[in-house]
């Protein structure tokens, strides 16, 4: 054998030899921390006993708008925060909210979360969570700030077409499948914003007074879901005041309730300059602060003031190192200190996913006449009328503005789907800045198309504007801006085949005009397929299914917080709201009032029928942890496969203290095909029956009888049962 080859077998060998040992080697000398096979806990305790306290007080707060400092030597990287309930948002800073003009921060952009509320369907939120999870990774984000589930207590609220409707129970089960998909990823979610967020008007400032049960029965159960059900990791403290003190820096919202009653081991996160103390920080649960408007970031409260505070003995260590462990615990287990795999962006999957969720929540309002789906083969011409056909808005909204890879406006999609076979024509009919004699003229041509065409498809709506759709400021009115009524009454008198798409984040009136069109689209803001998911449920290409998640007023007026009411209710006075409606929001103040909506909560029709029959309720059964249920068979009695959501309410007969008239406690979106008949069952929770009992600090369900009201709405209640419970029982 030739020496140079003998030579090179040896030193193979011993290449082989020293590459067997290293992992051997490498385990030996693996700080407990770094090894991904520990449990989570021992990793924690092994990293905080390694930390100085310099660097523990760096773990508290930012070093720059949405990352908190590296600690080198032991292997900790910078955390990335990002905005984006509904996509990864483009990136910003370092040190001001200017975009950073990175080419590499695009991602895909889903509809905002009260479109996917609509969709009545975990399954779409849980899909959507797992695409943002993805692609934070991509984008290096440990912490997507989302998602956000305060109550629609008003239809004014600048902010609701970033929250999931006025409904609690659903807001809970959507934002459960949101926070399991985005964490399924590697990285946390952070539900937002803790507590009592309901109004954009003197956000800042406003102190919030309810009552108890409003508190734990409205406001509260949808983010205890997210922290027991869902597991999140993170919640971000709002900016008002509840009780008289910052929420995040509240004593009974952080300690008592979140940490304490619900068992919470992640950690909170200020809202951007949400902070204010340094002491009330430190005592009252905050454990993250971003965003505080200092000169330098060593200035913010959880930082140097917190360090001396540490130092001269006025904070107990112990309390630093509860905060410490929240936030290496969040780290931990979303393997920040692991390899994780590197993500993915704006795939064709994740294209699709973003369409699906805007189909399936777009809501069919009215329909008389079968005017939609229009036929394609029977139109020859469309006149497409209405600025926001022709808008982009995903790169607005302000926090939640998505730089997404594309945007496919209403009317792109309309002429992508037409394909040639149909003339399509656009006057865009109003402008928000336009001046008196632009708008007569805009609106004279609008009407003129109008009057040419077979079909007038109107795209209004709103906009993320200041004043209408956007954060730091409220809506004044829910009519429709820049002379809309008066252009769909024109349009509809010049064309009878005249169909409404509106585009909003929040109810709107319809003043003078709903019954002159034949067919009205609730189309929310669908993200950057918006184009394509509108011209698919206006030709017929799915069937919608998507349900209102909050109830639209015939007017203001008619609302727990319009005009008709107290200063004190809303926007506040003198520096403090009332919620003097107490439990009685959305469609539980509309129904026990009396007070007929325009369209009802849970409303949305279908191209096909639905028939419910056979209703069977079974009671629980507390020695074998069995939940009560409801049995139905549901049909699709009419000629398209479509879904149809099983809602059930409950009404308490003879209830010892005030109850809304029903309330939403279990709902199940089924598909069917034409003809097919399928048996939902639905559980429902066990304090499905309860109230809150604040002397007790406990859920009571009352012994009685209870009617289970069995529908395709609020108001379209198709089945009902009762259902006796025998004893009173009573859960902390």
């Amino acid at each position: 054998m030739h020496s140079l080859h003998k030579k090179t077998l040896v030193l193979s060998a011993l290449l082989t030899a020293i590459a067997a040992s290293a992992p051997l080697a490498l385990a030996e000398d693996m700080p407990l921390y770094r090894d991904p096979k520990q449990p989570v806990e021992a990793r924690v305790e092994d990293l905080l006993s390694r930390l100085s306290l310099q660097e523990k007080i760096g773990l508290l707060h930012a070093d720059s708008k949405f990352t908190t400092a590296a600690i080198p030597h032991l292997g900790i990287p910078r955390r990335w925060m990002s905005d984006g309930p509904h996509g990864v948002r483009e990136d910003v800073g370092p040190d001001d909210w200017l975009p950073s003009g990175h080419t590499d921060d695009f991602s895909t952009c889903f509809p905002t979360l009260i479109g996917v509320a609509a969709t009545w369907n975990p399954e779409d939120a849980k899909a959507m969570g797992t695409v943002i999870g993805q692609e934070a990774r991509k984008r290096g984000k440990d912490i997507m700030l989302g998602p956000g589930v305060n109550i629609q207590r008003t239809p004014l609220n600048g902010r609701s077409f970033e929250y999931m409707g006025e409904d609690p129970w659903l807001s809970g089960r959507i934002a459960v499948g949101y926070i399991e998909g985005v964490q399924s990823q590697n990285v946390a979610s952070c539900v937002k914003h803790f507590a009592a967020n309901n109004q954009e008007t003197d956000r800042n400032s406003i102190n919030v007074e309810m009552d108890d049960r409003t508190l734990h029965e409205i406001y509260l159960p949808a983010f205890k879901a997210a922290v027991q059900e869902g597991h999140v990791l993170c919640v971000m403290g709002a900016y008002n005041k509840f009780r008289g003190v910052h929420a995040s820096e509240n004593d009974l919202l952080l300690n008592k309730i979140l940490k304490q009653d619900w068992g919470f081991t992640g950690m909170v996160i200020s809202d951007w300059n949400a902070a204010h103390n340094t002491k009330e920080c430190v005592e009252n649960g905050l454990d993250l602060e971003m965003g505080t408007e200092k000169k330098a970031y060593n200035d913010y409260y959880l930082a140097d003031p917190y360090l001396e505070g540490i130092q001269s003995g006025k904070f107990a260590p112990a309390l630093l190192d509860d905060k410490v462990r929240r936030n290496l615990r969040v780290m931990i287990t979303t393997h920040v200190l692991d390899q994780r795999p590197p993500g993915s962006l704006n795939t064709i999957e994740h294209q699709d996913a973003a369409r699906k969720v805007a189909e399936d929540g777009m809501v069919l309002l009215k329909n008389d006449n079968a005017a939609l789906p229009l036929d394609i083969s029977k139109i020859k011409s469309i006149a497409v009328i209405g600025e926001n056909a022709n808008r982009k808005q995903v790169h607005a909204g302000e926090s939640s503005a998505i730089k997404a890879f594309y945007e496919i406006p209403p009317l792109d999609g309309i002429i992508a789907r037409a394909s040639g076979k149909i003339d399509i024509t656009f006057s865009p009919g109003y402008r928000d800045k336009a001046g008196k004699t632009e708008a007569a003229d805009l609106m004279d041509r609008a009407v003129a198309a109008a009057s040419k065409a077979d079909v007038a498809i109107i795209v209004g709506g709103l906009n993320h504007i200041e004043g209408f759709d956007s954060e730091g400021e409220d809506r004044k009115s829910i009519d429709l801006p820049f002379g809309q009524d008066e252009l769909i009454r024109r349009v509809a008198a010049a064309n009878p085949r005249t169909i409404v798409v509106l585009v909003s984040g929040s109810p709107v009136a319809m003043s003078g005009w709903l019954d002159k069109v034949p067919a009205v689209v609730e189309a929310w803001y669908p993200g950057m397929e918006s184009g394509n998911a509108i011209a698919h449920l206006l030709f017929g290409d799915i069937n919608p299914s998507g349900k209102l998640p909050c109830t639209f007023p015939k007017k203001y007026d008619d609302t727990p917080t319009g005009a008709a009411h107290s200063a004190e209710s809303y926007p506040g006075k003198n520096g403090t709201v009332t919620y003097s409606e107490g439990l009685l929001v959305g469609y539980r103040w509309f129904d026990t009032k009396n007070i007929e909506p325009l369209f009802p909560f849970g409303h949305g029709l279908s191209y096909t029928t639905f028939t419910y029959n056979n209703l069977k309720v079974t009671p629980a059964d507390s020695g074998k942890n069995i939940p009560a249920s409801i049995d139905c068979d549901l049909t699709n009695s009419g000629p398209r496969q479509g879904a149809e959501v099983v809602q059930v309410y409950i009404h308490p007969d003879h209830p010892s203290v005030m109850r809304p008239e029903k309330e939403l406690k279990g709902f199940s979106k089924i598909a069917l095909l034409p003809g097919e008949t399928k048996t939902v069952h639905i559980p429902l929770d066990p304090n499905a029956f309860s109230f809150y009992d604040p002397a007790q600090s406990a859920w009571v369900a009352e012994k009685g009888n209870y009617t289970l009201l069995v529908g395709s709405s609020s108001r379209d209640i198709r089945l009902h049962a009762d259902l006796t419970l025998n004893k009173t029982t009573t859960e902390k």
